[in-house]
């Protein structure tokens, strides 16, 4: 198998996650709070954010150490310009069978068709709360409800597979987990709630604003009762429920209370051009210098492969309270 890396638990690289640009529309409290990313704070400037023929040259490698999949990140990825350009671009490249992308949805109703027919085929959408009141707090009143349902919609009629995303915290959207629930099943959606994690520094994380796996279980499955599935491919994040009348499914992503580390194969790409092997890291090490000064493909490939093949992360393993306030680099920067 092409060179295929294997860190030090033994995990095998197959997932990449590219963060195209640090920017974002919208002010999440959990992301990137008003008070912190507000008008004067200095976003990274064009040179210093990978170009598409960086990105597709460092997926052409990554392939070759046995990624499959890739994931377009942001920030919004739908602000950076020419998005379906890059699609197509990766969509050439030989052994990806897989390429996703995150977004907010506040752009979606008008990119979903172009992105379809530049070659993408699943997008997941991030959604808390279908309270107009609440998700404008969430998002800093960015956008309304209305604008990301109606994404989702441009997005299945464009023949995308979506999935919906719902951070679930203590007191702020905790009550929104059964209309969630109940208005994409009505859809045939897959909705996918994900315990608030400790990604980054600037959220305010505190380990008892965790909505637990079994606590949104219990909630849905007394209203519709569920089946547990199996997943879909080995490493998947979510834990995959069918409610029982296979009108949908839900997913959860319970990193807090229930360790996915072992099975983790996924690598990420910073918006400035870092890799980092963990979703928790401190520290990343510097590809786009390393793209910039003249070395050849073989040379990255034995840096990229020698980097994973040291990896050691267990960050939700090894999570207490106390681990939740090390210095850990910002989501907007790595993505999801």
């Amino acid at each position: 198998m092409k060179n295929s890396a294997l860190d030090s638990w033994d995990r095998p690289l197959r997932d990449l996650r590219i963060s195209v640009t640090d920017r974002c529309n919208f002010r999440c409290r959990y992301c990137m709070p008003e008070e912190l990313f507000g008008p004067d704070y200095s976003f990274l400037s064009s040179e210093k954010i990978l170009s598409f023929e960086e990105i597709e040259r460092l997926a052409v490698i990554f392939s070759s150490l046995g990624v499959k999949k890739l994931r377009l990140t942001g920030g919004e990825p739908l602000l950076r310009k020419e998005l379906p350009v890059l699609i197509r671009m990766l969509k050439k490249v030989d052994g990806i069978e897989d390429i996703g992308l995150t977004t907010n949805g506040s752009l979606l109703k008008g990119f979903a068709a172009e992105l379809y027919e530049a070659g993408l085929r699943r997008v997941t959408v991030s959604l808390d709360s279908l309270n107009e009141e609440r998700f404008a707090e969430m998002n800093g009143r960015r956008s309304k409800v209305k604008n990301i349902l109606q994404g989702i919609e441009a997005a299945a009629l464009a023949g995308l597979q979506v999935k919906i995303n719902m951070v679930v915290q203590k007191g702020v959207n905790d009550e929104d987990v059964l209309p969630m629930a109940d208005y994409f099943k009505a859809q045939g959606q897959t909705l996918r709630f994900i315990e608030y994690m400790d990604v980054g520094n600037s959220n305010g994380w505190k380990l008892d604003h965790v909505v637990s796996k079994s606590e949104i279980l219990s909630l849905i499955g007394e209203r519709h009762p569920l089946n547990k599935i199996p997943p879909n491919y080995t490493g998947e994040v979510a834990e995959r429920y069918e409610y029982q009348d296979q009108s949908a499914e839900i997913g959860i992503i319970s990193s807090v209370t229930d360790s996915f580390c072992s099975t983790c194969s996924r690598a990420r790409i910073s918006a400035e051009g870092k890799l980092y092997t963990c979703l928790f890291a401190s520290k990343g090490t510097e590809l786009r210098q390393l793209l910039r000064s003249g070395k050849s493909d073989m040379e990255l490939k034995a840096i990229i492969r020698d980097i994973w093949n040291q990896r050691s992360d267990r960050y939700s393993d090894e999570r207490t309270s106390e681990t939740g306030q090390r210095n850990k680099v910002e989501m907007s920067h790595i993505g999801g």
